[in-house]
């Protein structure tokens, strides 16, 4: 597998589409490629941000969060929520490369993803095109960040090994390989996470993805995500003290 970054110009609030970034930084892509673009590029380009001072950061994450434990409780003074389903701190709200904003992520990275891989599959005349838009959350018990997939196209988010034999012919009664999230790890270490305006990356030479032609279906996001009672760790998530935010549902 290749990792290559790609510059772009700096990017602020209203000073691009993502689009116009794509375009203006992207070289010739070649087929079976995946695109990654940072989160924080879509969200600026998609004007999914609040000016310092206008808002309070503690009430924009619970306005963003689906669930959080609040910021007291916590002994890093960092409220840990349940955003767009995933465990993360502060909602995905950061301040870095923010130019003085709170950056939110994607209103729907879904549909982002969705919309700039037609975008660029049309202006590169290609057939086997993958997207992902990332992130970095931590992992508990570990410190520093890793990256992780808010949304991906045109790749399957999973690689299923269930029923197939292990080296020595016992079948695998559970593994299953989350390739998506794989992906943005080892992009978002390449890309980096400071001054490297590097928000952007291109992946080839895996031959371990499966390219799919079309978007992903509800049935394929569904089986990408465990609900959190029947998760492996559910009976420590369930336990803990929630409280609802804006998104619940």
């Amino acid at each position: 597998m290749i990792i290559n970054t790609v510059q772009t110009d700096k990017i602020i609030v209203g000073s691009h589409t993502i689009y116009d970034v794509l375009d203006t930084a992207l070289p010739k892509i070649a087929e079976r490629s995946i695109v990654v673009v940072t989160s924080k590029i879509v969200s600026l380009c998609e004007g999914r941000v609040v000016k310092v001072g206008d808002a309070d950061k503690d009430e924009l994450i619970k306005q963003e969060a689906q669930l959080y434990i609040p910021t007291e409780m916590s002994p890093l003074g960092v409220t840990l929520t349940v955003t767009q389903n995933l465990l993360v701190p502060s909602a995905g709200i950061d301040e870095s490369n923010g130019n003085g904003y709170y950056i939110l992520w994607p209103k729907d990275p879904q549909a982002s993803a969705v919309a700039i891989r037609t975008h660029l599959s049309k202006k590169h005349k290609l057939t086997h095109l993958g997207v992902l838009i990332t992130d970095s959350r931590t992992t508990p018990m570990r410190w520093g960040t890793s990256g992780i997939a808010l949304s991906y196209s045109g790749f399957a988010g999973i690689n299923d090994f269930i029923g197939q034999p292990d080296l020595f012919g016992r079948k695998m009664e559970m593994t299953m390989v989350n390739v998506a999230d794989g992906l943005a790890a080892a992009a978002v270490l390449a890309m980096g996470e400071t001054n490297e305006q590097t928000p952007l990356a291109i992946i080839t030479n895996a031959e371990f993805i499966h390219f799919d032609k079309h978007k992903p279906t509800p049935k394929e996001l569904e089986t990408w995500q465990i609900p959190m009672n029947i998760d492996l760790y559910g009976p420590l998530l369930s336990r803990g003290p929630w409280q609802k935010g804006g998104k619940n549902k």
